[in-house]
């Protein structure tokens, strides 16, 4: 979901994307980065503080009881359709520009936990030290040493367990795509983008019929494992295709597309109305999903360049830098504040809303950047113990000379 940049690739993969990206423009930077993806990421982040913060402001989830203005905040999941597939199209930048390779499946591995699993980690005994010790939600069972070893083995979609921290579900999910992404790649490189988009989608939107006719088993499966999300992770990797494309095929309106896409199914949430739009999040992922792929393929190639410019903005970017704590870390704060703080003192309803924003955005987001300088910017800079160890200037145990060597190496 938090997938970084072309830069999570290989080194001898890098090396390529570092002189493709000198010859394909100014959306690229020196370091194979793709300018806009951090700003995407960054802001579907913020939505998701601000979607907890709407869920607390105006209960009754989810009924319209919001006004028009705020009403939109209501669909958090959208943010996580933006995540999913952008994590397949971050993910498969180095690869498309390598030829659709992946470098090496142990390497992918090393790379995927290396990034995503300390700061998770970390924001996990967070969240049972705020549940714990601080504040638990009210009408939520308390954690139990159960949900520690499920979400931290992120198994917390297939076994049941309090949670510590709901947003934690995505993760759990992420990491399981992760696991399909080799083969997804191997089937870009024998079949090509929408035949692996098509092998993957065949199956789920089959499971989503039979939901769709009342089969309870399916329904069951479609609302615990998510596989729509599947979908979007192969989209994600399709649309990074554009990368390696021809000129005329770049040169396409994709932004437009994106637009066309979309206009659908918003229309559609607008006419049948949030608890309809709810109940069928499984259809509207899947609309979604294609819109997000050509919005990306658009940043990619640098177009629209104002949109671009914004999502590039030092602003944008730094928030980016630090989403992946963000979104880890924000819910056990916005329910110290809101239950601890707010609750009784301000109204429910728009005042409840304005204020928890005005108080938890900054709080949360610093939180965030603090957390992450200790627990996620680390481990995106350094690639093992050994690198953190010599930035840290800690001493190293004769034993273990041999093996930093190694690992230097």
């Amino acid at each position: 979901m938090f997938s970084v940049s072309a830069t999570d690739a290989p080194p001898e993969i890098v090396t390529r994307a570092t002189v493709a990206a000198d010859r394909a423009g100014p959306e690229i930077t020196r370091r194979g980065r793709l300018v806009g993806l951090d700003g995407i990421r960054g802001l579907a982040a913020l939505y998701v503080v601000v979607n907890h913060i709407f869920l607390r402001a105006f209960p009754g989830y989810p009924a319209d009881i919001a006004p028009f203005w705020a009403s939109g905040f209501r669909y958090g999941r959208f943010a996580v359709v933006v995540f999913i597939v952008l994590s397949g199209f971050s993910l498969s930048v180095g690869p498309a520009r390598a030829g659709w390779h992946l470098g090496g499946i142990r390497k992918f591995a090393h790379r995927r936990a290396w990034r995503i699993l300390p700061p998770y980690w970390a924001a996990l005994g967070f969240s049972l030290l705020m549940t714990w010790f601080v504040l638990a939600q009210p009408g939520w069972p308390v954690p139990t040493a159960k949900s520690v070893a499920v979400n931290g083995l992120l198994v917390q979609d297939v076994l049941a367990a309090p949670s510590p921290n709901r947003a934690f579900w995505s993760i759990a999910i992420e990491a399981q795509l992760y696991l399909i992404f080799p083969l997804l790649i191997l089937a870009v490189r024998r079949f090509g983008v929408c035949a692996m988009v098509a092998l993957v989608a065949a199956p789920v939107l089959a499971l989503g019929i039979r939901g769709a006719t009342g089969d309870r088993a399916a329904t069951q499966l479609l609302t615990q494992y998510t596989p729509d999300l599947a979908v979007l992770f192969a989209i994600g990797v399709a649309a990074a295709g554009i990368l390696t494309t021809t000129e005329r095929r770049r040169a396409r309106p994709w932004h437009w597309y994106g637009l066309a896409l979309a206009v659908p199914a918003l229309a559609l949430i607008a006419w049948r109305g949030p608890v309809w739009s709810i109940d069928n999040l499984f259809w509207l992922d899947l609309a979604f999903g294609p819109a997000i792929g050509c919005l990306l393929a658009a940043v990619a190639t640098g177009r629209p360049r104002p949109l671009v410019g914004l999502l590039g903005s030092r602003p944008l970017r730094r928030l980016g830098s630090f989403s992946y704590s963000l979104y880890l870390t924000h819910a056990p704060i916005v329910i110290a504040v809101y239950y601890g703080l707010m609750v009784g003192r301000v109204p429910q309803g728009v005042p409840m809303f304005l204020v928890l924003c005005a108080v938890v955005l900054p709080l949360t987001v610093l939180f965030a950047r603090l957390f992450a300088e200790l627990f996620e910017l680390p481990f995106q800079r350094r690639r093992g113990w050994g690198a953190i160890r010599d930035a840290l200037h800690l001493p190293v145990h004769p034993q273990n000379l041999g093996r930093s060597a190694c690992t230097a190496r």
